[in-house]
């Protein structure tokens, strides 16, 4: 399998009608994979709730677009704000394990996502209400 401008579109446009804006094509054969591995295509509009993975580090390679990812302390308070622009050299974030974060969608942008496995869902606990 090739990562190429045909997949980028392909998941890109499901993400475009996805009422959520937002769109995974897994690259990990299951969810019970030891790295969760896969391509998530972000539209403008679609929210992230501050949140955490308090059992693994995350790391976004940003292939196509323009974000935002903010991280937070645990009263919710911004951090800090890393600006996503490959063709301005910025191409990525490493995640701490633990660490609140969202990503503010500027356009449409497909991001490259890696995490350990398996899969688990984020509890009530790992989401923060905040407002942005």
């Amino acid at each position: 399998m090739i990562i190429d401008d045909k997949l980028l579109n392909q998941v890109s446009q499901q993400a475009r009608k996805s009422e959520r804006l937002r769109m995974n094509y897994n690259l990990h054969e299951s969810l019970d994979a030891k790295a969760q591995r896969l391509l998530n295509a972000l539209e403008p509009g679609t929210h992230l709730p501050v949140h955490r993975h308090r059992h693994t580090a995350e790391t976004y390679i940003l292939l196509r677009g323009l974000i935002n990812v903010m991280f937070y302390d645990s009263e919710g308070n911004e951090t800090e704000r890393f600006t996503l622009n490959p063709s301005e050299g910025n191409y990525g974030v490493h995640i701490p394990s633990g660490q609140w974060h969202t990503l503010e969608v500027i356009e449409p942008s497909v991001i490259f996502e890696v995490k350990d496995g398996p899969y688990t869902p984020l509890s009530p606990d790992d989401i923060m209400s905040i407002k942005r």
